[in-house]
């Protein structure tokens, strides 16, 4: 059992839901804890819950589209602590469900901005720092229509496809000749506000919440696993 204590962790999208949630289980299990996400008040309520339960994060609120803050986060963390040790892209957009032909090209342009490019950013920013560590470990949060076509689900569909192309292919390159390893969990039907959005008249009780996806990523961490592990709670 590998020991979260002590370990600097991201959790982007940590104002609500799986990010708030795994940022919650992450201090629980000693880990430091930087959250980020465009609300600052959720994020500050966040920070509160960690700090009354005793544990440590700190707060980063802006707009992941902004590549620029990506960076300068980066050097922020690189000049305070030299290394992370868990980065988790939880963030992510739903888009309008819409026929492929009907997506408007600013709303596809946003869905990719976020769920894909950022990420992009977000690991070419941070690749040297999950280096530094002695067990990098990235995780990212897919979902089943990246490897299973639904219909009206085009933009965010793909934008999740390609982001676990893009996390696989980052962990093939760094497999053998670094510590860093990559996993992609797809926590399957969650009771989350875009599972709402996405599923509306749905019964949110017949949902896991947000917390058996936090605890499933908290386990996965205490493991030793090779590169490209992929697993769906539930």
């Amino acid at each position: 059992m590998i020991s979260l204590h002590g370990k600097l962790a991201l959790v982007t999208g940590a104002s609500r839901g799986i990010g708030a949630a795994t940022a919650r289980a992450l201090a629980a299990a000693g880990a430091h804890v930087i959250l980020t996400a465009r609300t600052e008040a959720g994020l500050i309520e966040i920070d509160d819950v960690i700090v009354s339960a005793g544990g440590a994060a700190t707060i980063a609120p802006f707009d992941l589209k902004d590549s620029e803050a990506i960076d300068r986060l980066a050097a922020a963390v690189a000049s305070r602590w030299g290394k992370l040790d868990i980065l988790v892209l939880n963030a992510a957009t739903l888009g309008t469900l819409t026929p492929v032909p009907h997506i408007a090209l600013k709303e596809f342009d946003t869905v990719v901005a976020l769920n894909l490019t950022a990420n992009w950013r977000l690991i070419r920013a941070f690749d040297p720092l999950l280096r530094a560590s002695d067990g990098g470990r990235l995780i990212t949060l897919t979902s089943s229509v990246a490897t299973t076509p639904r219909a009206y689900w085009g933009a965010y569909a793909a934008t999740k496809a390609a982001l676990d192309s893009l996390v696989l292919t980052y962990g093939e390159e760094v497999a053998n000749i670094t510590p860093v390893r990559v996993a992609i969990v797809d926590p399957g039907a969650t009771a989350t506000t875009m599972r709402a959005r996405a599923f509306p008249g749905e019964d949110a009780a017949t949902l896991k919440l947000p917390a058996a996806v936090a605890d499933a990523i908290v386990a996965l961490l205490g493991e030793d696993w090779p590169s490209g592990t992929r697993r769906r709670v539930g």
